[in-house]
């Protein structure tokens, strides 16, 4: 843009995206909150920008759409619940899981609108969708530091709107023909060399400004899933419901090797009899674990981990909503894959619930958080603490309904 954002030849994502903030503030365009570095930035006229988005044919006819939460995408959140859609806003830094849905009380308000489509408001008026919620996304809103005009997107450098794509595609809530638009400011609408984007990144097919409608017809193809091989074990960590898709997708016999598991493998080889030793007492263990049925009330004690050496105090999570359907050897599984294995476990598969016993309490805090977010046999767990404990971490089994 002429007398706007200057861009040096050769620039990286990292010198777009500071001199895109810093001509944002230089020039008085900035708008709260601020500084805007950092951040997916605010611009006077964002209001405006989200009005134009109404005069689209691809939102009138959407019924559900995902709009990002950051401020200057409000106004499209406040179009959307006042055309009375269904408003999916991703849950900041996926802590959570994966969407919140915008619910307004009956008979709300103009004013109430407005509250809802704020940050404030999300908290406020929003019900968590799980993985196994059905969405269907017929929209796509996200927020940019710096857009091409042939649809090629900066984001802050964080990377969540690409994996909230790429997990809406494992979850199939988006199509391939599934239409993306961002929101910015006529001075973030820069030259991007396509050699910046990754086959990660997500591209844009409408771009909306305060003063421009720009259709890019963009041609590079979106993300087609999760790409496991650049997610890192740290990631995994922090994201639960990214946990939950690798686990599901490895139930599917996809390849989800992660990133520094690829590095293991290049340096490390086990020996072959090794390997055919640790395949027979999986498969062993496999078998004895699936040999308790359904309807019994089944114990393990050590059979997952060693003893307990009497130094901490038991404490004791509960696991509900199991499915019917799911057997206590896959319970295992997933216990182990999400490294949760507990020190004593308590199947009731009749009462579709389960206890987990761990060591002390903050070993118990972290598993409930690795198994939040959690589905099993279509059903997504309920995970918590247990209520009422034993001394001896047994378990009062009335206690949780």
């Amino acid at each position: 843009m002429e007398g706007g954002v200057q861009l040096r030849a050769g620039a990286s994502k990292r010198d777009i995206r500071q001199k895109v903030w810093d001509y944002l503030e230089a020039s008085g365009l900035a708008d709260v909150p601020r500084p805007v570095h950092g951040r997916i930035p605010n611009f006077k006229g964002s209001h405006q920008a989200c009005c134009s988005i109404r005069e689209l044919d691809m939102f009138i006819r959407a019924r559900e759409i995902k709009v990002d939460p950051d401020k200057p995408l409000e106004g499209v959140r406040l179009a959307a619940l006042q055309a009375k859609k269904t408003l999916l806003v991703p849950v900041p830094r996926l802590r959570s899981g994966l969407f919140n849905r915008i619910v307004p009380p009956l008979g709300a308000t103009k004013e109430i609108l407005r509250i809802c489509a704020t940050s404030q408001g999300i908290k406020e008026y929003s019900v968590p969708v799980g993985l196994e919620g059905k969405a269907q996304v017929d929209l796509v809103v996200v927020g940019s530091v710096a857009v091409s005009e042939k649809g090629w997107r900066i984001g802050k450098g964080e990377g969540y709107a690409d994996m909230e794509y790429a997990m809406m595609v494992s979850m199939g809530a988006v199509q391939e023909d599934t239409p993306v638009v961002t929101i910015v400011h006529d001075c973030q609408v820069v030259d991007i060399a396509e050699e910046l984007l990754d086959d990660h990144d997500l591209t844009v097919d409408y771009i909306l400004t305060p003063t421009r409608t720009i259709k890019t017809d963009c041609k590079r193809p979106k993300p087609r899933g999760i790409i496991w091989h650049k997610v890192t074990s740290e990631m995994l960590g922090k994201i639960p419901i990214l946990r939950s898709l690798h686990y599901k997708e490895k139930l599917a016999g996809k390849d989800v090797t992660l990133q520094d598991a690829h590095s293991d493998l290049a340096n490390t080889k086990k020996p072959a009899a090794l390997n055919q030793r640790a395949t027979a007492e999986n498969i062993r263990q496999q078998a004895a674990m699936g040999s308790a049925e359904i309807g019994k009330h089944c114990v393990e004690g050590d059979s997952l981990s060693p003893r307990l050496d009497g130094s901490g105090r038991i404490t004791t999570v509960y696991l509900g909503n199991i499915s019917p359907s799911v057997r206590v050897s896959e319970l295992k599984c997933a216990l182990r894959e999400f490294h949760v294995t507990p020190l004593r476990l308590n199947w009731q598969g009749a009462q579709h619930r389960a206890f987990l016993d761990y060591k002390d309490k903050p070993t118990a805090e972290s598993a409930v958080s690795s198994l939040k977010g959690l589905s099993l046999g279509g059903y997504p767990l309920r995970v918590e603490l247990a209520k009422n404990q034993r001394s001896k971490g047994q378990v009062e089994i009335n206690s949780q309904k």
